[in-house]
C-alpha cells in the first residue's frame, strides 16, 4: 500500500514597504486568495503537475502587493488574523511553503514576516517542516532564518526567475518530506552592505559573478539550496541589509558555502554601480533629444511604484511638460508613464476621446516634491477594467502622451501601452517610473538612462535619512572595518533562539 502524501500548506503575505514614502497600504491591495483558490496562482501546482500530485495542498491565505508604503496596523490584523484562522481550519500539516516578499513594514513592526510566521508556528507546531520563498531584495532576520526549515530567493534581478524560485522552494519542501531524516542545518551570515537594486542587477557585473557563485555553492555534497539577498533599502528597520543563508544537511558544505557568497559579496561591494548611466531629468531629456536612438527610455526612478514610490510624485513631469520641445503636438513624440488622478481620470472619460479637458491630478499622496499638476490636453484613449489602474485614459498634451490612471500601475510590459493605443517602438522618448527596466522594455530600448529623480524610493540613499540601520554599513559608512562574516549556524524552530540579532 502506498505511503500517504503528506499534507502541505501554503500562506503568506507579500509587499516592499518603503518607510519613506507616505503612503499607506491597506488590505484589499493585496488582492488576497483563499482556500482552494491559492493553488491557482502557481502554474506549477496545476492538476497533472508532478508537485502536485506529490502532496495534498491546502491553501490558507496568500496576498501580494504592489510595491508601497507602510502596512496599517488594521490591515495587518485583518490578514494575518485571518490568515491564522484558516490555517487553524485546515487541521494537521506536514509542512507549509511561506510565499513572502520579505520587505513588508508594518505600523509597530520591525520584522513582519518573522512575527507572522512565528504565529504561524504557534499554530502548526514546531515539528512541521517550513519552506520559505522571498524576492532577493527581501530581508533576512535571524529569527525568519530560526523559524523557518529552507529558505530561498530569486538569482535575477530582474526578476526573470521569480516562478523558477517559488517551484525550487515547493520542491525542497516535498523532497525533504518525502526523504524524512534530520531537519536541514541552517548557515546564516548577515553582510553590513545595503545597495538600491538598480545598483545590483544581475544583468552586470559584480552582481552577475556574484550569483553565478551561488549556483556553484548549491551543487556541493551536502548543500540543499543557497541564497544571497540584496536586501531592501528604502526601508529604514534593523533588519535591513545583505544576507546569505545556505541550508543543506552537512554542516561543513553549508558553512563553506555560506561564508565564499557572504565574502564575494562583500568583496565587490566597492564595483556595484547603478545598470545604466545616470543623470538629472533634464540631462537624461537633453541627452536622450540629441541622440538617434530610437525608442529612447528615461527611467524615473525617485517615484518607481514597483520599489515601493507613492506613484503621485509630479515634480518629473512637471519638467517635461515645461520643456519647449514637447510644446506642440509637431514635437518629439514623448510617452509618460504615469500619474495617478481619480477625479482627472472621471473628467476624461466623461468628456470622451477627441475632447479637450483641463484636469489636475497628482500629488495626493506625496506632495513633498511638487503639488497637484493642472494639465489641458486631448484626450487620446480610454480603458476600463486594469487589475492595478482600474481605469486609465491618455491626455495628450503637446507631444506628450500622459497615461493618468484612476490607482497606481506600473507600466512593464508592450501592451500596457498598445491597450491605450500607444506605440512606444515608434515614440521617440518613453518616460516610465521605474528602476532597471523590465525585460521587455529593456528588449524594445535602442537607449536608456536612469534619471535621479526625488520621491520616496530615491536612489541616492545616504540624503534618505536612515538612522534605525545597524551601524557600521556600506556605504553609509565607507571606511568601515571588515564585519565578521563567518557563519552563524540557526538552530530549528523546535528549538530556543540562541545568541543575539546581529
Amino acid at each position: 500500500m502506498p505511503a500517504p502524501r503528506p499534507v502541505i500548506a501554503v500562506a503568506g503575505l507579500g509587499i516592499e514597504s518603503s518607510t519613506f514614502s507616505p503612503a499607506r497600504t491597506e488590505a484589499p491591495a493585496f488582492h488576497p486568495l483563499r482556500g482552494a483558490d491559492v493553488l491557482t496562482r502557481y502554474p506549477f501546482l496545476a492538476h497533472g503537475q508532478p508537485l502536485r500530485s506529490a502532496a495534498d495542498w491546502r491553501g490558507s491565505l496568500v496576498g501580494k502587493a504592489l510595491p508601497g508604503g507602510t502596512v496599517t496596523a488594521s490591515a495587518y490584523t485583518d490578514l494575518s488574523g485571518e490568515l491564522i484562522d484558516r490555517l487553524k481550519e485546515l487541521g494537521p500539516v506536514d509542512g507549509l511553503w511561506f510565499d513572502i516578499h520579505g520587505a513588508m513594514t508594518v505600523e509597530g513592526l520591525d520584522d513582519a514576516e518573522a512575527e507572522l510566521l512565528a504565529r504561524i508556528r504557534e499554530v502548526v507546531g514546531p515539528d512541521v517542516i517550513v519552506s520559505t520563498s522571498m524576492d532577493l531584495h527581501g530581508n533576512v532576520s535571524r529569527a525568519l532564518v530560526h523559524l523557518t526549515d529552507l529558505i530561498t530567493c530569486y538569482r535575477m534581478a530582474p526578476h526573470e526567475d521569480a516562478t523558477e524560485t517559488k517551484e525550487r522552494a515547493v520542491r525542497n519542501l516535498v523532497d525533504h518530506l518525502a526523504g524524512g531524516g534530520p531537519r536541514p542545518v541552517k548557515a546564516w551570515i548577515p553582510v553590513p552592505v545595503l545597495l538600491a537594486g538598480e545598483q545590483t542587477s544581475t544583468r552586470v557585473e559584480p552582481a552577475k559573478s556574484v550569483y553565478a557563485a551561488v549556483e556553484e555553492v548549491e551543487a556541493a555534497e551536502g548543500v540543499t539550496d543557497a541564497a544571497v539577498w540584496v536586501g531592501y533599502a528604502w526601508a529604514d528597520e534593523p533588519r535591513n541589509r545583505a544576507a546569505v543563508v545556505v541550508t543543506g544537511s552537512d554542516e561543513a558544505a553549508v558553512t563553506t558555502g555560506a561564508e565564499r557568497l557572504a565574502r564575494g559579496f562583500w568583496d565587490a561591494r566597492h564595483d556595484f554601480a547603478f545598470v545604466a548611466p545616470t543623470g538629472t531629468l533634464d540631462e537624461c531629456l537633453d541627452e536622450a533629444l540629441a541622440s538617434t536612438a530610437r525608442p529612447y527610455f528615461v527611467s524615473d526612478t525617485g517615484d518607481n511604484p514597483t520599489a515601493g514610490g507613492a506613484g503621485d510624485v509630479t515634480w518629473s513631469l512637471t519638467q517635461v511638460l515645461a520643456r519647449p520641445e514637447f510644446q506642440e503636438p509637431s514635437g518629439p513624440t514623448v510617452l509618460y508613464a504615469s500619474l495617478p488622478g481619480p477625479a482627472a481620470v472621471d473628467a476624461a472619460v466623461r468628456a470622451g476621446v477627441g475632447a479637450t479637458v483641463t484636469v489636475t491630478a497628482g500629488a495626493e499622496v506625496d506632495d513633498r516634491h511638487a503639488g497637484p499638476l493642472t494639465m489641458t490636453g486631448v484626450v487620446h484613449a480610454v480603458r476600463h477594467g486594469d487589475r492595478d489602474a482600474q481605469t486609465e485614459v491618455v491626455l495628450r498634451i503637446g507631444s506628450v502622451h500622459v497615461i493618468l490612471t484612476r490607482l497606481r500601475k506600473p507600466y512593464h510590459y508592450e501592451h500596457d501601452f498598445t491597450d491605450l493605443s500607444l506605440n512606444a517602438r515608434t515614440a521617440d522618448v518613453v518616460i516610465v517610473k521605474i528602476g532597471y527596466l523590465e525585460p521587455e522594455l529593456f528588449a524594445m530600448a535602442a537607449d536608456w538612462k536612469m534619471a535621479l529623480t526625488p520621491g520616496g524610493v530615491d536612489q541616492d540613499l545616504t540624503r534618505l535619512g536612515h538612522h534605525r540601520i545597524r551601524r557600521p554599513m556600506f556605504p553609509f559608512d565607507p571606511r568601515m572595518p571588515d564585519p565578521d562574516l563567518t557563519a552563524r549556524i540557526i538552530a530549528s524552530s523546535d528549538r530556543p533562539l540562541s545568541g543575539p540579532e546581529e
